[in-house]
């Protein structure tokens, strides 16, 4: 994965192809530019991710989601944030292990992908040894998932909805029910690849997949399994037969 990736963007689904490298910002918010707004210890992600050190969160600034009620709307929206290097980045993972985090946490990482996967590369060379988890909306490309295996030790993905109507209502992506189910079907076969799911000693997350589903007020019922639309049902029985 390279630089080039940004010069007729297609990072994320919504395939925009604007000219990142040349300034334009693609749906996502951002440029070729690499923005961070956060990198601090987090201690309120799920138990095998957190543990009782923290996760060393990295939150970047931009989303190809930008879903109407996001918490971080700042960071997703309004592009909060402070541009750094890759190597930059790189020396922010080695100081949050310092620090004694237990993994490193990316969060809303794919749009930057070719920054991302040279980061942890860089880092890795330099030392770094806990995992590195992706902390994702599930609306990911099954090729950049597949590119980014090679750097990613546990995928934290959401599966936000069944819907494709409700998905298109908040998201602006109606098909984000099969984009997730695909990208999600891939994130599996990176883990099978890499030798399954593992855990150390008290519990803490090496490697392996945690999904979280979105339960929305007044739309309990796309929580529902038998919900799930058709175009979607495939996809999941392969990972849950």
């Amino acid at each position: 994965m390279t630089q080039g990736a940004y010069d007729s963007c297609e990072l994320c689904p919504r395939h925009c192809r604007a000219q990142r490298s040349r300034g334009a910002c693609g749906l996502c918010g951002a440029t070729s530019t690499l923005r961070i707004a956060r990198a601090a210890l987090h201690f309120w992600e799920e138990p095998p991710i957190s543990g009782e050190s923290g996760s060393g969160a990295i939150f970047f600034s931009g989303c190809p989601l930008r879903c109407v009620f996001c918490q971080n709307h700042d960071i997703s929206h309004d592009g909060f944030g402070v541009e750094v290097t890759a190597s930059r980045l790189a020396r922010m993972m080695l100081e949050l292990e310092m620090q004694g985090a237990l993994n490193i946490n990316l969060v809303t990482p794919l749009h930057f992908a070719p920054h991302v996967h040279e980061a942890v590369l860089l880092a890795r060379k330099r030392g770094l040894s806990v995992p590195i988890v992706c902390n994702t909306s599930g609306y990911e490309l099954a090729t950049v998932v597949r590119d980014m295996s090679d750097v990613v030790d546990v995928w934290l993905t959401d599966f936000k909805y069944a819907s494709p109507a409700l998905a298109a209502e908040l998201s602006g992506a109606r098909d984000y029910p099969e984009v997730a189910a695909t990208a999600l079907v891939e994130m599996l076969s990176s883990l099978r690849a890499a030798g399954g799911a593992s855990r150390s000693d008290d519990g803490a997350m090496r490697r392996g997949i945690i999904v979280r589903h979105l339960v929305l007020p007044g739309h309990v019922d796309d929580s529902v399994p038998s919900s799930i639309a058709s175009g979607t049902s495939a996809a999941m029985t392969s990972i849950f037969p």
